[in-house]
């Protein structure tokens, strides 16, 4: 059983430092074969597997460069790992996004097996098509990250 105090904390940095890296089977590791990820609930369906996560992985990192994850707040309750963040990234034409979210992972055995994250996909199409982030989303984006 993995202590969720250090053990969930760590595979959450380790997720992190793999993304960041576009290391595909670096993420993979930490998740559960029969993971349901919830990429941007509640607006999608979730992904159920492995390799369906892999394959929106792949479609993800397409178009994501110089990615930068924040988080602003951990909250641990048992297996569970509750987020408040930022996920920021430039497009290939070079436009930044950033977008805040919340999110909740949901651990067994030490891997992932529930992803739910909650974004507002209005604000990454709009800074997608170019639109500046608005003043009330700047102050959300420039506090001070816990990890």
């Amino acid at each position: 059983m993995t202590d969720a105090t250090t053990g969930h904390r760590a595979t959450l940095r380790a997720i992190i430092a793999a993304w960041q890296a576009k290391d595909i089977d670096g993420v993979l590791a930490h998740v559960a074969d029969d993971i349901v990820w919830h990429y941007a609930a509640p607006g999608l369906p979730p992904v159920h597997g492995k390799a369906a996560m892999a394959r929106l992985l792949q479609r993800f990192l397409a178009d994501m460069h110089n990615i930068r994850w924040q988080l602003f707040a951990i909250a641990e309750a048992g297996d569970r790992l509750l987020l408040e963040g930022v996920d920021a990234y430039d497009t290939s034409d070079g436009r930044p996004v950033a977008v805040p979210y919340a999110g909740v992972l949901e651990f067994r055995d030490g891997r992932v097996t529930g992803w739910r994250d909650y974004v507002d996909l209005g604000v990454i199409a709009a800074q997608r098509q170019g639109e500046a982030a608005t003043p009330h989303l700047r102050a959300l984006l420039a506090r001070e990250a816990v990890l």
